[in-house]
């Protein structure tokens, strides 16, 4: 009986089955045949479990911290406990591929070590690491700590056999600033997954709280726009009289910021902030909203980010308000109304109270989401580029072998 080629794929800054686009990649590779590991952060689990087909194995992280530092030492217990788990791994059995999954980028010295033993390495780039860096910490993030991360992801897409980019703006940059093959930097997005991304039936306790409700669901980050979110709530009260509320599903460094900011601007009564939710809670919560909005401001990390969050609400056929980016535009096409300037809270009030005020647009809006979702960015679609990544992978390793 011939063996079942073997993937080992590396994930830091979120844990399994947690994160969407790993477990939907994961599910993937398991169905075509591969067996499948994930080594990944506890985050309150167990150390070792099985999960539909996919072996966890979790290792204990520092505490989170706010600052640079914090960061450093996370990574650095990261690269230890992933590297001597991956050995283990290999111990029992050959290693076909390894797949890292950043941010960080720091995982392709070791990379290297599993290359020499005979495995591929797959660059899985979720985000531009030095852009997010910058737009997280603005004008004081260390430039040694910059620089190591431009320097890491140089060294990623220079080990890397193959570099999966999640849209074509990051493409790019793996083919001009990465200096990558582009026949080895394949495309695949963050699609949503239908049979979880679907429209629920009302909260009535949410629909109740005023006329026109809106809804968020994202990390709440610095560079995440959500202030923008609160201000535009702010206008929207006294600019334009519209009695409006606010969901904000997620969590993040800036969360007491926010809430700061809400209350100093007189909204804290219209905003809830449930914190981080199990997907039926996102579901059913954003299902419950009169509008979505993606308040994520132009910056260079935010203009090629492909955000997640608008393929739910395309999803959960919500009417969308976004800032006017080119991989927003890219991802809603015509089901969104876009704001410009793309950092103006102002303007984006201005933009939903017009989208609030015009009922058949929002109609319409709604079945455009829903069939973009379904024809075009659903994970289904995704599929096919993933495995022809891994067939040509694993064509590859017999071939070696």
């Amino acid at each position: 009986m011939r063996r079942r080629p073997r993937v080992v794929m590396w994930l830091e800054n979120n844990g399994y089955p947690a994160d969407g686009r790993v477990r939907r990649e994961a599910h993937a590779l398991r169905d075509a045949g591969w067996d499948v590991w994930v080594v990944c952060p506890r985050d309150g689990a167990g150390r070792r479990q099985r999960i539909d087909g996919v072996t966890v194995r979790r290792y204990r992280r520092p505490e989170a911290g706010a600052g640079v530092l914090a960061y450093v030492a996370e990574y650095a217990v990261a690269l230890v406990a992933t590297f001597v788990i991956t050995v283990g791994i290999r111990l029992s059995g050959p290693v076909d591929v390894v797949h890292a999954h950043n941010p960080p980028d720091f995982f392709a010295p070791m990379a290297v070590v599993f290359k020499l033993l005979g495995a591929a390495f797959v660059f899985d780039q979720h985000d531009l690491a030095p852009e997010m860096y910058r737009a997280r910490f603005g004008a004081d993030a260390s430039d040694i700590l910059g620089a190591a991360l431009s320097w890491s992801e140089k060294l990623s897409y220079r080990v890397a056999d193959c570099v999966i980019s999640t849209n074509e703006s990051y493409r790019a940059v793996a083919i001009e600033r990465g200096r990558c093959d582009p026949a080895a930097v394949t495309v695949v997005r963050n699609g949503p997954e239908l049979a979880i991304v679907y429209p629920r039936s009302p909260d009535p306790t949410i629909t109740a709280r005023s006329d026109l409700v809106l809804g968020y669901v994202g990390e709440l980050g610095p560079q995440d726009g959500v202030d923008h979110l609160l201000r535009a709530v702010a206008y929207l009260r006294s600019e334009f009289d519209i009695d409006v509320s606010a969901v904000v599903v997620g969590d993040g460094p800036a969360r007491a910021s926010l809430e700061s900011l809400a209350v100093e601007l007189g909204v804290a009564d219209a905003i809830e902030f449930t914190g981080w939710l199990q997907s039926e809670g996102v579901m059913r919560v954003l299902s419950s909203t009169d509008i979505c909005v993606g308040p994520d401001p132009s910056n260079e990390y935010n203009d090629r980010s492909t955000m997640i969050k608008l393929t739910e609400y395309l999803g959960l056929g919500r009417p969308v308000v976004a800032y006017d980016l080119p991989e927003n535009r890219v991802t809603c096409g015509e089901a969104a109304w876009f704001a410009a300037p793309p950092d103006d809270p102002y303007r984006l009030a201005e933009v939903i109270a017009a989208l609030w005020g015009d009922a058949p647009a929002r109609e319409l809006m709604s079945r455009r989401g829903l069939a973009r979702a379904r024809d075009l960015l659903a994970w289904k679609h995704q599929v096919p580029a993933l495995l022809a990544v891994y067939d040509g992978l694993a064509h590859r390793t017999r071939t070696a072998r």
